[in-house]
């Protein structure tokens, strides 16, 4: 795809949906790490239902990382994977306060070596917490719509997250994850996208193509436009 025309694209979903802000309700970058950590696999809704249980128990790396598992995994269990996730947040708070002081790092290779930490997280972190922009955080919305717009034709998320990076300047990338999910709800589902109240949809690959399934269906009309 031409950069002009991811340009526009990304012009105006801005002007339908506004400048980024984060899904999840945090007050710290510690509390948005744990989040976002939590977030897999889950609704942002279901994440920030915890939120206050969770942090006035464990309001700091150091307290989470000193909880008993069994704890923690009764205020988190709406979330699903509990186990697994409630490990990872007790591990990854143990090495902030062991090897960064108690503080969240502001590097993607640092993060990364966090437990339940890849580079969507990574890049969700830095973004909301420090406005620091290194990447673009891919969820499965970022896939689905970089895929139907045209914006890539890969499928893992990592080389999605490269074509993304390529085809817009480091000041929007920021941006892109929320843009992409905001438009992903509200009207590109992934089931039934309502492409009748799409804004873009003169722009979108997808919507080409389906205009051009419904000419090559209609061919034998005498009456047809195509």
């Amino acid at each position: 795809m031409p950069d002009c025309k991811a340009s526009e694209i990304y012009s105006v979903l801005v002007t339908t949906y506004g400048s980024s802000h984060s899904f999840i309700e945090f007050g710290n970058p510690f509390q948005i790490l744990i989040l976002t950590i939590l977030s897999a696999q889950t609704t942002d809704r279901t994440v920030n239902s915890i939120r206050e249980r969770l942090f006035s128990r464990y309001p700091d790396p150091q307290s989470l990382a000193s909880a008993e598992q069994r704890d923690v995994e009764e205020i988190i269990k709406s979330t699903g994977f509990y186990h697994a996730k409630a490990a990872n947040i007790i591990k990854s708070s143990r090495i902030l306060v062991k090897e960064f002081s108690g503080e969240v790092p502001q590097t993607m290779a640092e993060l990364l070596r966090l437990p339940g930490v890849g580079r969507k997280t990574a890049n969700i972190v830095l973004n909301h917490a420090f406005g620091i922009n290194t990447g673009i955080a891919v969820d499965t919305h970022v896939r689905r719509l970089s895929q139907r717009l045209g914006l890539t034709r890969k499928r893992d998320p990592s080389e999605i997250e490269q074509d993304l990076i390529r085809l817009y300047p480091e000041e929007c990338w920021g941006n892109i994850n929320f843009l992409l999910i905001s438009h992903g709800r509200a009207v590109c589902t992934a089931r039934h996208p309502d492409c009748q109240k799409c804004v873009i949809k003169e722009l979108c690959a997808y919507q080409r193509q389906l205009q051009e399934e419904s000419c090559i269906d209609d061919i034998t009309d005498p009456g047809h436009n195509c």
